[in-house]
């Protein structure tokens, strides 16, 4: 459902993704044949294509220490203008910096810095082995598997049949679509539901016991944790590479669904005695993966009211977006995250799901220099048959 700044519909954008930011900061600078050295061209002279060059293939920066993550830098290549595509690997890295640095100023970059030491605190200290010192703070992950992919422990058969197969009837044979653009299907087995809980439940205890600061999962929910921050990044990064990206590429092309590079992972717990409802929102990704892992509880449906740009978030509900859904242990709901909804209140038990947002930089950018947005908005979609229409009607009264 949400994260690391789920967005009110009509409230700014929530605070940029943790993950997508690798840090060390610093701007590099061209130097001339001459030796002299020039000033990097403003970024007003830098974007991207909007169709990507499918028959290039890029780079690999994963050797450089960037401050943004080498996948970003891979997947942006393919849109970069064809006078660059054949220049040096640090003259294409420049620019795509540039670019990336729309996003982050400064302070932003200084905050991620600071969560990536955040982060690799915890990771360094909630490890394998108990200490023999004290024992009481330090804390054995329970269940290693899930800190690496296994996919026949992971995921049911029939999803894994669909993912090898690779075809939108694949796909399609699984799903449900009971309104458009939102997806549901047997994902997880009840297994990996229950480590995963109890990893979550063990990570909590010991952040308690060592009275670690913990980074809550976005600024409207009061509990939960950012998987990611202790040691789940790598399988997080495969869940969304390998079995959500070939999904989304068939079924959000228009909304980067092709080009998903970041992600943010988090689990998000609902109850009484935690938080009770999430409010009315769109999330900060492109694609959103929302599975449910707990068995007893109450209420907490997710209501949908329709997909919107920036333009149109705050627009009316049309009477064909109103979808309720009710949660299915194990099974998941995907959409795209600009498809507004909310949570219903969890009246009895404890309800826990597995979110994953997924993001692409390059229809970020793009989308920087669109202004037509009705092959995803239904907004823009409505306005656009509505202008023409009248054009229609125009030149019969012409005639």
């Amino acid at each position: 459902m949400s994260l690391d700044g789920a967005r009110k519909p009509g409230a700014p954008d929530g605070r940029p993704d943790q993950a997508i930011a690798h840090a060390n900061g610093g701007s590099t600078v061209q130097v001339l044949q001459n030796g002299a050295s020039a000033a990097p061209p403003t970024y007003l002279t830098h974007r991207l294509r909007l169709n990507p060059n499918s028959d290039h293939r890029p780079d690999n920066y994963e050797d450089l220490d960037l401050e943004f993550s080498p996948s970003i830098f891979s997947s942006l290549e393919r849109y970069l203008p064809p006078n660059l595509l054949q220049q040096a690997r640090d003259v294409k890295v420049d620019y795509m910096r540039e670019i990336l640095r729309r996003y982050y100023p400064e302070s932003e970059r200084v905050r991620l810095q600071k969560h990536r030491e955040y982060r690799q605190k915890i990771i360094s200290n909630y490890q394998e082995k108990r200490s023999i010192t004290a024992p009481s703070l330090s804390s054995q992950r329970l269940h290693l598997e899930l800190y690496s992919m296994h996919p026949t422990n992971f995921f049911v058969p029939s999803f894994l049949k669909a993912i090898n197969e690779n075809t939108e009837q694949a796909f399609r044979n699984i799903m449900s679509e009971p309104s458009p653009g939102i997806f549901t299907f047997e994902m997880l087995q009840p297994r990996f539901c229950e480590m995963l809980l109890a990893e979550v439940k063990n990570f909590e205890k010991w952040v308690h016991e060592t009275k670690f600061r913990i980074m809550r999962p976005n600024t409207m929910n009061k509990y939960g944790v950012v998987l990611d921050d202790f040691g789940m990044e790598t399988m997080l990064e495969k869940l969304m590479v390998d079995f959500i990206r070939p999904i989304s590429k068939v079924f959000f092309p228009g909304v980067g669904g092709s080009n998903l590079d970041t992600h943010h992972g988090f689990v998000l717990e609902y109850g009484i005695d935690r938080d009770v409802d999430l409010g009315f929102h769109v999330d900060d990704s492109e694609v959103t993966l929302n599975v449910c892992v707990s068995r007893q509880f109450s209420g907490g449906e997710l209501f949908f009211r329709g997909v919107r740009c920036d333009k149109h978030v705050n627009t009316e509900t049309h009477s064909e977006e109103i979808f309720d859904y009710s949660h299915v242990p194990g099974r998941a709901v995907l959409h795209c995250g600009r498809h507004r909804h909310g949570a219903r209140a969890t009246t009895s038990g404890k309800r826990i799901n597995l979110v994953l947002w997924c993001r692409s930089s390059v229809f970020r950018e793009s989308r920087k220099y669109q202004k037509d947005f009705s092959s995803w908005c239904a907004e823009c979609q409505h306005e656009k048959k509505e202008r023409q229409r009248l054009s229609v009607a125009a030149i019969k009264m012409v005639f």
